[in-house]
């Protein structure tokens, strides 16, 4: 079987803006690949390192979403990228291959600085770095494919530069890592923006049928639809985007109710938070027999596993390299 390589950076509990934008499809990536996938842990230092102390609960959380998203241990190699150290060595490494210019020409990056409000001239030097270490994390695995979305090219671009690069000065190593790039659709929050845990707008695999039920209430509709009779238009609705992630069976039907003014905001909410708790209440129960030793002891196994791999890949770099032995 061809190798994958995936992560995400462990903020916390997972929300369905990471479901359907990677863990949907990392569950039907493993009955084709072999897969690993990595707890970005260092990843986080680059954006939050002032807001560390919650770090190790996130770890587990995260990792609980994923095994109760679909996530098997027995056919996935689940792993926390800190816990294999080599990651921080072929990072060192690779970082000798690529100039300041090249990582600050990163189009991905200028969108987080700018997201994120801080000056250009005041990121630091991991920051900077980092699509360098996420070049570590997928060469180390030597994968022959990487699952990005589309904002992502730009860092699997750089991925495919050093890896040619390595190759050609040190000899043939690293296969050059095609992208799979992921349908994923755009989930918006509740208010429209981007479904972030920092925005506060986020429907969480882990929250109560209540919780639910609250957020789609509070979610963004069609502001020129305000009573029942009124035309609407749902490509603008939060809640029709839902309805097309959880209900498509419906999706017709809504549409032409949203369209005719027949089906009010209050009646397509209800119905979208039921069809939403439909969908997590498998994740939930499954979540909810998950206890944090089994977490633990998946991660201690599973990073065991990819540092053997990583072990592997070292030596032959430094032999290639010619490094100290």
């Amino acid at each position: 079987m061809k190798r994958i390589l995936s992560g995400l950076r462990p903020t916390g509990k997972v929300h369905i803006g990471n479901y359907f934008g990677a863990l949907v499809n990392w569950v039907k990536f493993q009955k084709e690949y072999e897969c690993y996938y990595e707890v970005a842990d260092w990843h986080v230092l680059t954006t939050d390192i002032e807001h560390l102390d919650l770090m190790q609960k996130n770890i587990i959380e995260t990792v609980i979403d994923w095994i109760a998203a679909g996530i098997d241990p027995d056919k996935s190699v689940v792993f926390v990228q800190s816990g294999v150290k080599e990651h921080a060595e072929l990072h060192l490494l690779l970082s000798m291959l690529v100039s300041v210019p090249r990582l600050q020409r990163n189009p991905t990056l200028k969108e987080q600085i700018r997201d994120l409000e801080r000056e250009e001239e005041k990121i630091s030097y991991g920051h900077l770095g980092y699509p360098v270490l996420q070049t570590a994390d997928i060469l180390l695995y030597k994968p022959e494919k990487v699952p990005v979305g589309e904002d992502q090219l730009p860092h699997l671009e750089l991925s495919r530069e050093l890896a040619r690069r390595f190759n050609n000065l040190f000899g043939e190593t690293f296969p050059i890592p095609e992208p799979i790039l992921s349908p994923a659709p755009r989930v918006p929050g509740i208010d429209k923006r981007k479904m972030s845990k920092s925005l506060n707008n986020a429907i969480y695999l882990s929250d109560t049928e209540e919780e639910v039920e609250r957020k789609i209430k509070r979610a963004f509709t069609d502001p020129l639809k305000i009573k029942l009779g009124d035309p609407g238009h749902p490509d603008g609705c939060v809640v029709f985007a839902y309805h097309n992630l959880i209900n498509k069976e419906q999706v017709p039907e809504i549409r032409e109710g949203c369209e005719s003014g027949k089906l009010g905001c209050v009646e397509c909410k209800k119905n979208c938070a039921f069809k939403m708790n439909e969908f997590l209440s498998p994740i939930r129960e499954k979540r909810n027999s998950l206890k944090e030793k089994d977490i633990i002891e998946i991660l201690k196994e599973g990073t065991g596993k990819a540092k053997e791999f990583a072990e592997r890949t070292m030596e032959e770099v430094r032999e290639k390299m010619n490094l100290w032995r």
